[in-house]
């Protein structure tokens, strides 16, 4: 219990110390540069408050799709050491198969399209 106290105590301490340094230490020197709206070297010509496309995020929202597949299919090469590597290919190319309709759907109906 005492290894455990000691473990929090200097947790706590090291975040107390970072989060007060973190607040204090840097130097805060306002400018106009600073104090634009924006900083990408030109002054804007429009509003800044016109709405995004949905297509946008439609898009948006197929890449996390795809980009998460991705990542839990990486482990997939492995698969063939578990007690049964069929079970676990069938259902890898379960979900492949309805990514892939999914996606065909998408592409059929227009939905990447950026252009009307």
């Amino acid at each position: 219990m005492n290894l455990v106290m000691t473990i929090l105590i200097i947790t706590t301490t090291l975040s107390l110390v970072l989060a007060v340094v973190s607040f204090w230490l840097p130097q805060v020197n306002p400018d106009a540069e600073k104090l634009s709206p924006y900083e990408c070297g030109f002054d804007p010509l429009g509003s800044a408050r016109l709405p995004f496309s949905l297509r946008f995020f439609l898009v948006a929202i197929l890449f996390l799709l795809f980009d998460l597949e991705i990542a839990l299919l990486l482990p997939l090469p492995w698969g063939d050491q578990l007690h049964n590597p069929t079970e676990t290919l069938f259902w890898a190319t379960t979900v492949l198969i309805l990514l892939t309709l999914g996606l065909v759907y998408e592409w059929t109906q227009g939905g990447l399209e950026w252009a009307e």
